[in-house]
């Protein structure tokens, strides 16, 4: 359905995101390519003859534009990747309390066999190390995903 709501994001959402950030990015990329070309062209000097012979380039403005250039597209590009970095730590926290989920998977049925010797049986330690076992996996992986969805 083009309506549903995934990980508490509308498809439409990320796609509106997504096209603002490329716009935003392009636009400053094209504003500092402009600003880079009129600088060169203030720098040409009257030549012999009047023609115009390109000025030796300052070394200090070239960087500075440069610097420029790289800061708007660093900045536009952290645009574009700000819904993949919520979705990518969504999918992170969803997939390790997966696999803190797999211990407790594991420890249930030794803790289930054990069941009757908790106090003092001869599986006494196994049922209590198991116990401890399931117990903070069962909280990490239940947490993990708690977390995920408030994210």
């Amino acid at each position: 359905m083009a309506g549903t709501i995934i990980n508490g994001m509308k498809p439409q959402t990320i796609g509106r995101v997504l096209g603002v950030g490329v716009r935003v990015a392009g636009r400053m990329a094209g504003q500092h390519l402009s600003n880079a070309g009129q600088a060169a062209a203030r720098q040409s000097v009257a030549g012999p003859a009047g023609s115009r012979v390109p000025a030796r380039p300052n070394l200090r403005d070239a960087s500075q534009a440069a610097g420029r250039v790289r800061g708007g597209l660093a900045q536009g590009l952290r645009g574009f990747l700000r819904p993949f970095s919520r979705v990518g730590g969504i999918l992170w926290l969803e997939v390790t309390g997966v696999f803190f989920l797999l211990p407790v998977l594991v420890f249930t049925p030794t803790l289930w066999r054990t069941r009757f010797s908790y106090l003092h049986g001869p599986d006494h330690r196994t049922f209590w190390a198991a116990a401890l076992v399931v117990v903070v996996f069962l909280y990490l992986g239940v947490s993990s995903f708690v977390r995920a969805r408030r994210k």
